[in-house]
C-alpha cells in the first residue's frame, strides 16, 4: 500500500473512533445508565485485554504458534492466578521468555 493509503486508513480510523465515541453521550445526555448496563460495560476492558494478550501471546502474523512468549505470558498468568505481587510476575515473565529465547525456542 502507498503511504497516501496508510494515512486514509488512519484518518478513517480516527474518524470512527471518534463517531463512536461520541455516539454514547450524545444518545444518553445526562441519564444514567441502567445498573445491568453499567455491570456490562465495566466487564469490557477486561475482556478487551484478555483478548490482546491472548491474541499477542498466540498469533504470529496470520497464523497461531505457541513459543518462548506465550510461555512467558502462560507464567505471568499462573503467578497473578496464586497472588503475585505484578511485578514479580512481569519479572518472571521476561526471564522466562529471556530464557527460553536464549535456548533456541521462538
Amino acid at each position: 500500500m502507498s503511504p497516501a493509503t496508510w494515512w486514509l486508513l488512519i484518518g478513517l480510523c480516527v474518524a470512527t473512533t471518534a463517531l463512536t465515541r461520541g455516539v454514547g453521550p450524545a444518545a444518553t445526555g445526562a441519564r444514567e445508565l441502567p445498573a445491568p448496563a453499567v455491570r456490562v460495560v465495566v466487564l469490557l476492558s477486561s475482556a478487551l485485554l484478555a483478548a490482546l494478550v491472548v491474541t499477542s501471546a498466540l498469533a504470529d502474523g496470520t497464523e497461531l504458534r505457541i513459543g518462548a512468549d506465550t510461555a512467558g505470558v502462560a507464567t505471568a498468568g499462573v503467578l497473578l492466578w496464586r497472588r503475585a505481587h505484578v511485578l514479580v510476575a512481569v519479572l518472571a515473565a521476561a526471564v522466562v521468555t529471556g530464557g527460553l529465547r536464549a535456548l533456541g525456542v521462538d
